[in-house]
């Protein structure tokens, strides 16, 4: 729906105001960064710092360790299967390298495996490639300009923007690798955006020292999926299910990791996977709705690799952590929590209050952001009414014509663009609607920068693994994440198949020990995981999701 006459009327105050905002960035006139202190004291308006919204594990390798209720619930639940049930002895299928998830780091992993030697099988519980890759927008981060950057420079942006709380071996792993993952991604075909002459465009992000934020105008990630997923379904070698998610990783007499237990989601039969190595890169949370937040995420993210591992004995890490991303929709309600691009910002976009005013510098760190704009409209009441009662912060993306050109937006944003357009609104001449909304899970599994676990021949990528973005990522680290550590646990495996794996009986002894303990702790009895596909039919949940009605597939 376009914007109704109460929120046109708003819109005049942003418009009254926008002449000298627009002055003030010609003149390079910004808004002063916080210091160390003043973020530290905003960041106690984020979601994070709610004690209440949290609670310790009560089970597991991490027991102890406080993390929102939401996952816990996950990691604190019985197994989907009941170990005794499950003949290990019928196995479906057998390969060398199962890879669980189909996303950008799955993906990613699969081509290197491959390359490496290995028969790669490649499930997804949803068709390959839906995935929170394909709905990253603003862009990849990577020192390619060697005269005015370096991983230098991108490593500490990286320990900055994390708090300085990241594991420092992971980040330079993901920096030092960064330009290669362009380099590849272009041989493979990704068309990102450029100049005339060839040379890569780039642009700040929030927290970032130097333009090196690469991107493919405002559908970056889906870029990237489509080169590698078609990469991926052309290649000998690499075979792709869909629609069976994997329900429970199995181990071998050698305590080794040797394959899964899937779920078909069409025919609701369960296979059992034998496999030399297994790569989990199931992404994220984000349809947990923690804390009662919208979210970016697609509809499988659900956090199923985090109970995979985790009930195999890997412990987790920066949970505690949630990024909630500052820029989702807010308004119209159809299109609610939709990621809006940070590019938006980087681009000269201003975010201003109900007054029309800017409150904070748009290239603060996401977490810093976002509290700013929850404090804004939560605790200084000046946030802009929608028309169901819950608040936002105008963008003002209108200012990206003024400072470039008129249609740069319609240029630079074709995706939110025609998005918008649906709905009758322009947003070269109108701004956007917005407040913070959940986006990534900063933490995951722990891990190595060689991709492996604790668990001999379990490797992770992606957002399921944790300690390389610390307490906070910064924009377009995730897309370069997939690429580096997909590649990284791809090759590790083929690896891995050579010089360490056993052949062996195989086990689900781990699942009936794991029973047994949320037996004996008293919790889990009720509740089964993973989700695998969140339930919108139940009331409670159909509250989190923050709309007046849900209007998906209600499965």
């Amino acid at each position: 729906m376009p914007y109704p006459q109460k929120l046109k009327d708003l819109i005049k105050v942003v418009e009254k105001t926008r002449p000298e905002r627009v002055a003030k960035k010609k003149r390079d006139e910004e808004v002063p960064f916080l210091s160390l202190e003043q973020r530290a004291e905003m960041l106690k308006n984020h979601p994070d710092f709610k004690e209440e919204g949290r609670r310790p594990l009560a089970v597991g390798p991490s027991k102890g360790y406080a993390i929102a209720h939401e996952m816990a619930d996950l990691l604190e639940a019985k197994s989907r299967l009941d170990p005794a049930k499950v003949d290990l002895g019928k196995v479906h299928y057998k390969t060398d390298v199962l890879v669980i998830g189909g996303g950008g780091a799955g993906t990613s992993a699969s081509l290197i495996a491959q390359e490496g030697g290995a028969k790669v099988l490649l499930v997804n519980k949803l068709r390959h490639g839906d995935a929170n890759t394909m709905m990253a927008e603003g862009g990849i981060q990577a020192a390619t300009k060697p005269e005015k950057d370096s991983p230098y420079f991108h490593y500490l942006d990286v320990l900055g923007g994390g708090h300085f709380t990241n594991v420092p071996e992971l980040v330079e792993a993901l920096v030092t690798n960064a330009p290669d993952a362009i380099h590849w991604l272009e041989k493979l075909g990704a068309n990102f955006s450029k100049y005339p002459d060839g040379r890569l465009k780039s642009i700040h992000g929030g927290g970032t020292s130097r333009k090196r934020m690469h991107y493919a105008a405002d559908i970056t990630g889906a870029e990237m999926m489509r080169t590698i997923r078609d990469e991926a379904r052309n290649r000998k070698d690499i075979t792709i299910m869909e629609f069976c998610p994997a329900v429970e990783l199995i181990l071998n007499e050698h305590g080794q990791c040797a394959g899964a237990v899937l779920y078909n989601m069409e025919t609701q039969e369960y296979h059992v996977v034998k496999a030399k190595a297994v790569v989990i890169s199931t992404g994220g949370s984000g349809r947990l709705h923690i804390q009662g937040f919208m979210t970016t995420n697609h509809y499988g993210a659900t956090g199923d690799g985090i109970v995979l591992g985790y009930r195999a004995g890997v412990p987790v890490c920066f949970l505690h952590t949630v990024q909630y991303h500052p820029t989702g929709i807010v308004f119209p309600e159809q299109a609610e929590g939709i990621l809006i691009t940070e590019k938006f910002r980087g681009s000269g976009a201003n975010l201003v209050n109900i007054e029309g005013e800017q409150f904070v510098n748009e290239r603060e760190p996401r977490d810093v952001e976002a509290a700013s704009i929850v404090k804004e409209c939560v605790v200084k009441k000046k946030g802009v009414p929608t028309p169901t009662g819950k608040l936002g912060i105008w963008l003002d993306s209108p200012m990206i014509d003024l400072l470039a050109g008129e249609g740069t937006v319609r240029k630079e944003f074709p995706g939110k663009y025609i998005l918008y357009k649906r709905f009758e609104i322009d947003i070269s001449k109108e701004p956007m609607l917005i407040y913070p909304t959940l986006h990534y899970q900063n933490g995951g599994l722990e891990f190595k920068n060689t991709g492996e676990t604790c668990l001999p021949g379990l490797f992770v990528a992606g957002e399921v693994a944790g300690g390389i973005h610390g307490e906070n990522r910064l924009m377009g680290n995730s897309l370069l994440d997939i690429i580096v550590y997909g590649r990284i646990a791809g090759a590790t495996a083929a690896q891995y198949l050579k010089t360490k794996a056993k052949d062996g009986r195989l086990n689900l002894e781990h699942v009936r020990k794991y029973n047994k303990e949320l037996e004996e702790a008293g919790v889990g009895q009720d509740r089964v995981s993973p989700m695998l596909i969140p339930d919108y039919t139940d009331p409670k949940v159909r509250e989190r999701q923050l709309t007046a009605r849900y209007l998906g597939t209600i499965r």
